[in-house]
């Protein structure tokens, strides 16, 4: 029983991986070898210099697609672990005589299709004037009522006797959060902090109509370009979604023993 669930986890990962082995090939052959009719586990000999034409391409600015994705990122996974922890902090532990008007206004945002709320995004970011501007990437998606809802979750099942222990030292919310919460949570804002960077960094359709000019292209944004009506440049595309998705492999290794924790400690299933 035991070697068949090692067989069974050793299929699923190597079919997980085959994505990955494609990309990696195609990245690194010829465009000859990428559509031939006859297929290779390998191309002939390894090109290297793929690498110097896709970050020389004067059409698409790779360089600073990825470091436009990784400043919006990482701006964003700040900004959702800052102003969502104090949202779900507030909503679990400090009574006010509405909190549970707004625990349910945040919740009902959860049920709004994003379609209906792209168009007045739009208007209020354009007449900010932050098209093609970082603060019109980065500002609408500080804040997320899904990430709240978790926090707050996560807040209503955590331990009080550390929080009036806090109380009794004279700290007052504030200082309970910061000096106490925080710190013993370490492992929930890591599990968040990786869903949250994985989702911005694989945005598309906002990245897109925000994004007109070149200077403010997301690396989402960039490999749209190697795909269009007019030309098909294969071997660019798959190399730089090959380099798009490093970024994620090394958060993710990083920081994956916290993704499990962090999703039992949720408390949804209460």
């Amino acid at each position: 029983m035991k070697a068949l669930r090692y067989l069974a986890l050793w299929v699923s990962a190597g079919l997980f991986l085959v994505p990955f082995y494609l990309i990696v090939r195609n990245g690194l052959a010829l465009e000859s070898e990428i559509t031939a009719t006859s297929w290779t586990l390998f191309p002939a000999s390894f090109h290297w210099e793929n690498f110097t034409e896709l970050f020389s391409d004067p059409a698409v600015p790779m360089v600073r697609s990825m470091v436009n994705s990784l400043v919006v990122a990482v701006l964003q996974t700040v900004g959702q672990l800052l102003f969502c922890s104090l949202a779900g902090y507030g909503l679990a532990r400090i009574p006010y005589r509405y909190s549970n008007v707004v625990f349910y206004a945040v919740v009902a945002t959860l049920m709004i299709p994003a379609a209906v709320t792209f168009v007045p995004t739009f208007v209020v970011v354009s007449t900010l004037g932050w098209v093609s501007d970082l603060r019109g990437l980065v500002i609408p998606g500080l804040f997320s009522g899904f990430t709240a809802f978790l926090f707050r979750q996560y807040f209503l099942n955590f331990p009080h006797e550390l929080e009036e222990a806090a109380r009794i030292d004279g700290l007052g919310h504030w200082g309970t959060f910061w000096r106490i919460v925080v710190p013993n949570s370490r492992g929930f804002f890591a599990a968040l902090g990786v869903i949250s960077f994985v989702t911005s960094w694989n945005q598309f359709l906002w990245p897109l109509v925000i994004a007109q000019d070149q200077d403010a292209w997301t690396v989402q944004v960039a490999l749209s370009t190697f795909l269009t009506a007019q030309s098909l440049n294969v071997h660019e595309l798959f190399l730089a979604a090959a380099v798009s998705i490093t970024p994620l492999v090394i958060v993710f290794v990083a920081l994956q023993r916290f993704l499990v924790r962090g999703v039992t400690e949720t408390g949804i299933k209460g």
